[in-house]
C-alpha cells in the first residue's frame, strides 16, 4: 500500500474545512490562502485551489470581490458568507467529534478498557 496516496487523501479531506477557517479570520487573495496552508504544512497549488474556492463559491459559502492590483491585474478576494459561516460551523462540530474519537481509537492505552473492566475468564 501506498502511504503518500492515503496521506494526500486525508490532506484533501480537510482542504476545504482549512480554506473556510482561514477566510472566516479574514477575507483573502489565492496567493495568501497558499501561504498560510504552506504554514501549517499543506502544499496547495493553485490548480487545485481555484476548482476548490469555485465550487465553494458556486454553493453560496463565499463571496469575493475585486481589487486593483499596483503590479498586475486586479485581485479576487474570497470572504465568508453567511452560508458559508453556518456550513463552517457544522464541520467544525465534526471535525471535534471525528478528533475525539480518532484520539480514542489510536492512542496506546485505551482508557475503555482498565484492569477493572478486562475481560475475565470465569473459573
Amino acid at each position: 500500500m501506498n502511504t503518500e496516496n492515503t496521506k494526500a487523501q486525508m490532506r484533501k479531506g480537510i482542504l476545504e474545512f482549512c480554506i473556510l477557517s482561514l477566510i472566516d479570520k479574514k477575507e483573502m487573495y489565492v496567493s495568501d490562502l497558499i501561504d498560510e496552508l504552506k504554514k501549517g504544512k499543506l502544499d496547495v497549488v493553485e490548480g487545485t485551489l481555484y476548482p476548490l474556492l469555485t465550487r465553494l463559491k458556486n454553493g453560496e459559502f463565499l463571496s469575493y470581490r475585486w481589487e486593483e492590483s499596483t503590479g498586475g491585474p486586479p485581485r479576487k478576494y474570497y470572504q465568508m458568507t453567511e452560508k458559508g459561516k453556518l456550513f463552517l460551523a457544522e464541520l467544525l462540530n465534526t471535525w471535534t467529534e471525528l478528533t475525539e474519537s480518532v484520539t480514542q481509537i489510536t492512542q496506546k492505552d485505551n482508557p475503555t478498557e482498565t484492569a477493572d473492566n478486562a475481560f475475565q475468564p470465569n473459573n
